[in-house]
C-alpha cells in the first residue's frame, strides 16, 4: 500500500474533517490530560485548522485544513523514503504540490534544518473532486514504503467501530460503541456520554476542550 491507496480511500474534506475532530474528541474524552495519539486545533493559526498524530516513536503526520483546501504530510521515522538518509525529500513527494500548499510545505514545524520531514504528502484543493499525491518510484521489497498504510488506516476506515478497535488496543480499556456513535454523529456532548467512555473524566474540563476544537457541547445538568 502507498500514498496512492490512500488518495483513493480518504473521504472528501468535509467528511475528513468531521472524522478528525470526532477521533480527537473521542480520544480526549478516554485519556485527559495525558499523551495523545491524536489531536486537533480548530486555532492553528488565523485561517487553519490541524489534526495531529504522534506516536511517541517519531512517527508523525498532520492534516492541515484551511480555505484554500486540505493538506496531508506524514514521516515514517524507518521508511526508506526518510529525508534523513541522505537530506533531501524523496523523489516525487512534494513535487508537483500546487503553490496554494507552499506554506504548509515551507511551516517549520514539519522541517529540520530546513528539510521537509516527509516520507508522503497528499493535498486536495477546495471544490477539487479527488485527492492528489505525487508521482513517485517507491523502493522496491516494501509493504507500505511511505508509512502511509498503516499511519492513515483511521482516517481512510474512520468508522466507530475503527476507532474503538483502535482505542481499545492502544489504552487497554474497553470503549463504549453507542457513546462512540454519539460523537461521530456530531451531537452535542453531555456529560452522560463523557461518563460512558471514561467515568474519571471531568465534564468540565473535557468540554472545555471540545470546544476548543470547535465542537458543540451541551449545557451541564444544574446550569443556567
Amino acid at each position: 500500500m502507498t500514498v496512492h491507496d490512500a488518495a483513493a480511500a480518504l473521504p472528501d474534506i468535509r467528511g475528513l474533517r468531521h472524522a478528525c475532530r470526532s477521533l480527537a474528541l473521542a480520544e480526549a474524552v478516554l485519556n485527559p490530560g495525558g499523551y495523545r495519539y491524536h489531536s486537533f486545533g480548530a486555532h492553528w493559526s488565523e485561517t487553519e485548522e490541524v489534526f495531529s498524530m504522534r506516536n511517541g516513536s517519531g512517527d508523525e503526520f498532520d492534516i492541515v485544513f484551511s480555505p484554500v483546501g486540505a493538506y496531508i504530510r506524514g514521516f515514517d521515522h524507518e521508511s526508506p523514503m526518510s529525508p534523513y538518509a541522505d537530506d533531501t525529500v524523496w523523489p516525487g513527494v512534494l513535487d508537483s504540490v500546487p503553490g496554494v500548499f507552499r506554506a504548509q510545505i515551507e511551516e517549520p514545524a514539519f522541517m529540520d534544518d530546513g528539510v521537509p520531514r516527509v516520507t508522503f504528502c497528499l493535498w486536495r484543493q477546495t471544490g477539487d473532486p479527488k485527492w492528489h499525491a505525487g508521482r513517485i518510484d517507491f523502493p522496491s521489497g516494501h509493504p507500505d514504503p511511505d508509512g502511509s498504510g498503516w499511519m492513515l488506516s483511521l482516517p481512510t476506515d474512520p468508522t466507530t467501530e475503527t476507532f474503538r478497535s483502535f482505542a481499545e488496543d492502544y489504552y487497554e480499556q474497553p470503549v463504549d460503541l453507542q457513546a462512540l456513535r454519539h460523537i461521530f454523529g456530531e451531537r452535542p456532548l453531555t456529560s452522560e456520554i463523557v461518563a460512558r467512555l471514561n467515568p474519571l473524566a471531568s465534564f468540565e474540563d473535557i468540554a472545555k476542550e471540545a470546544e476548543l476544537m470547535g465542537c458543540s457541547v451541551a449545557p451541564s445538568r444544574g446550569s443556567s
